[in-house]
């Protein structure tokens, strides 16, 4: 149901009419100064979602890990001016959303590690009184890792906060057409110059953020999520086969990751010849893995790999076909009996995700009521 048709609805369904709908944008944080950087991370490491430990062992190896890393991610931070603009990112996007969908709805913003955290947001949804919540995950590909952990957070945050209105949790919307068409749009002119460079050819690389090959093992269904994601803005730009890849950044740690890497794929363009057009897949706004990571560090691996053109697609921002898909999703929500619902409505991740949320919808652990 689109915004429009569901504003009709309303119209024409006087007992729908003036009802209250919370938004809740589930997004990951980031540090706003320098002095914000080592709890942030330490907040991200004590996640047993991130790190599986029990928890006194957790919290300890996550001290240990924010202190050694807080200088390095400080010196990555000072390259942005010395705090992410994730949050305010996410402010443009959540008034954008409020626009489309009219005064009866109100977007919160439920950042996982740093401020506003989901505390904040639940006691902030309580007081404004809302008839319904809808959690919309600025993670276009589910995972446990992300939507899983702020959805678990949230639960708890809600039950502190006495919040009762009934709730529905949009788990993924991985091929959603506002979401594609916002990235199309945002890759298009990229292609274009990338076509443009003399003798070389086209390569792009869509770029996700990674995940260890256990966490995909048990059953996560991102990496097939990314994959559908690629494929599908592939296709909407009339990529040939052989001129785009899927792989993988932001690596930490000694475990075995996804791949391929998206600093391997770099220097295999450079040694094909080859222009190259970065597409931050798994990204809605800007932040450290966008301005840093690909902007700076594999700007730099571009230009040593000799690749012939290296040009960065923006995130989708608040670009309009992307608002308008988010307040599609809201509005199937909304509309939808059951408590989690995807960008199709139901489930479409084949059965061998088994942690896919609408495989275990029902189960205590994946979707209940926030009472």
């Amino acid at each position: 149901m689109s915004p429009g048709c569901f504003r009709l609805f309303v119209a024409n369904n006087p007992k729908a009419a003036n009802r209250k709908t919370a938004v809740v944008l589930f997004n990951l944080g980031g540090p706003d100064g320098p002095a914000a950087v080592e709890p942030f991370l330490r907040n991200l490491f004590s996640d047993p979602a991130i790190i599986s430990l029990p928890g006194p062992l957790r919290w300890l190896l996550a001290r240990r890990i924010s202190a050694k890393r807080a200088p390095i991610a400080q010196a990555i931070y000072e390259e942005i001016g010395g705090g992410s603009p994730i949050l305010a990112n996410t402010e443009a996007q959540a008034r954008a959303l409020e626009a489309k969908l009219g005064a009866d709805t109100r977007a919160f913003i439920a950042m996982r590690y740093w401020h506003p955290m989901s505390d904040a947001a639940a006691a902030a949804v309580r007081d404004w009184g809302p008839d319904r919540i809808v959690l919309l995950p600025l993670y276009p590909q589910y995972s446990t890792t992300t939507t899983a952990s702020s959805m678990a957070d949230w639960h708890r945050a809600a039950r502190k906060a006495g919040l009762k209105a009934p709730t529905r949790l949009v788990c993924c919307y991985p091929q959603e057409p506002g979401f594609i068409a916002a990235m199309a749009t945002r890759c298009a002119p990229r292609v274009a110059e990338a076509r443009e460079a003399k003798d070389a050819k086209l390569r792009v690389l869509f770029s996700a953020h990674g995940l260890p090959k256990r966490v995909i093992a048990r059953g996560d269904p991102y990496q097939w999520q990314v994959e559908q994601s690629a494929a599908t803005v592939a296709r909407r730009l009339e990529l040939a086969d052989d001129e785009w890849v899927v792989c993988y950044q932001s690596r930490v740690g000694p475990l075995e990751w996804i791949g391929p890497s998206t600093d391997t794929e770099i220097a295999r363009a450079g040694a094909d010849g080859a222009a190259v057009v970065v597409v931050p897949l798994s990204f809605v706004s800007e932040h450290s893995e966008t301005l840093v990571e690909l902007d700076i560090e594999y700007g730099k691996l571009a230009r040593e790999a000799g690749v012939a053109a290296y040009l960065r697609v923006p995130t989708v921002d608040d670009e309009a076909a992307f608002i308008d898909g988010l307040a599609r999703l809201v509005t199937s929500a909304v509309a939808a009996q059951a408590p989690c619902i995807s960008g199709e409505g139901g489930r479409t991740c084949p059965d061998d995700w088994r942690r896919c949320p609408l495989a275990l919808a029902g189960s205590a652990g994946v979707m209940r009521p926030a009472a």
